[in-house]
């Protein structure tokens, strides 16, 4: 495949007032510029000039930088850290209002994504399955407007990265509600989102591409080997914390093992649902089976983790789709431009 060098502007948060308290706890700032590193050196093997430019706090010196940069390309990585913010969207609209092209979802797909009931309330409006019985709670006296059929899983409304999800997020009774509902109220300052907790199988369905999206190998999160008290989601220890029996005994199986027709309508189901929140580029969609084995969508992450050899890396791996190759077909659909994308730079 013949390349067209460019000059790519590699984008990402730098703020550290967020930073992780814990040694352990890998989603540091640390690792993130470890990652942006190791993506620059990919990006220029193939030939592009590469310029990493941080945003930490000042936006206007950011926004000077880059017009003086005039990027071929915004390699947007830019990720929010703190609680509440929602500042993946604003820096993504600034990235287009001035004109330059970047790799991703654009602003909408991200807001809307971020908020995590909206986006459901937005799928379930289309017709996709989503857990039963999933309610946005603004006080804790909401918690007593339902009836409730447990066990639920409770976690904040607008985080990521599985942000204040624990052990104590699958609840068994109106007591452990009440109380869940108090602690992510207190500490994230955000309203929280209850669902129906899905016994079933969990995939984590890759989708890459621009005008024309393809579903990648299926990943299914393997939690057999959790211990009866922990609870089998992904939560934060899970994904980050590398000394905490999550992380150590939750594990991913690439390709999945899946029938054909499981395959199927769980590709559909995450193509529409990536479709539908306006999502382009690349994505992650999170599917859970409920009791009857039927598919339903927990999440749409339009920015999910280009880290080498995991996450969608490795479901691109298992399409024979290699790091180098992956990183440039995102920036192909970058220059595709989304659908109805009127060009008006307000310089």
């Amino acid at each position: 495949m013949r390349i067209k060098p460019l000059h790519i502007v590699l984008i990402y948060n730098a703020c550290t007032l967020g930073a992780p308290a814990r040694d352990d706890d890998t989603s540091n700032t640390d690792e993130l510029r470890c990652m942006i590193r190791s993506m620059a050196r990919v990006l220029r093997g193939l030939k592009h000039r590469v310029t990493i430019l941080p945003l930490a706090q000042d936006l206007r010196a950011f926004q000077r930088r880059l017009r003086c940069l005039r990027p071929d390309v915004v390699f947007n990585q830019y990720d929010d850290i703190i609680h509440g913010a929602l500042y993946e969207m604003r820096v993504a609209a600034l990235v287009r209002m001035l004109g330059y092209p970047m790799t991703g979802s654009p602003a909408l797909a991200l807001g809307l994504t971020r908020s995590k009931y909206m986006a459901s309330s937005l799928l379930h409006g289309v017709g996709v399955l989503i857990p039963p019985k999933t309610e946005l709670l603004e006080r804790i006296s909401d918690v007593d407007r339902h009836a409730w059929q447990f066990p639920l899983i409770v976690q904040p409304s607008q985080e990521h990265a599985a942000i204040g999800v624990e052990r104590d997020s699958v609840v068994y009774s109106n007591k452990m509600l009440r109380k869940k509902v108090r602690h992510i109220l207190k500490t994230y300052h955000q309203p929280v989102l209850a669902q129906r907790f899905l016994p079933g199988r969990e995939f984590n369905v890759g989708v890459l591409g621009g005008r024309k999206p393809c579903v990648l190998p299926l990943a299914e999160v393997n939690y057999s080997k959790l211990p009866p008290n922990i609870p089998p989601i992904m939560s934060y220890a899970a994904k980050w914390l590398e000394n905490s029996v999550e992380y150590n005994k939750t594990s991913v199986i690439c390709p999945a093992l899946v029938t054909p027709g499981l395959a199927r309508e769980i590709g559909r189901m995450a193509l529409r649902s990536f479709r539908a929140v306006s999502g382009w580029g690349y994505g992650r969609v999170d599917i859970r089976l409920d009791a009857a084995g039927q598919p339903r969508v927990l999440e749409v992450n339009c920015n999910p983790s280009l880290e080498e050899d995991v996450a969608l890396a490795r479901s691109a791996a298992a399409a024979g789709i290699q790091y180098p190759q992956l990183l440039q077909i995102i920036i192909n659909a970058a220059l595709e431009h989304t659908p109805f994308d009127i060009e008006v730079p307000m310089l």
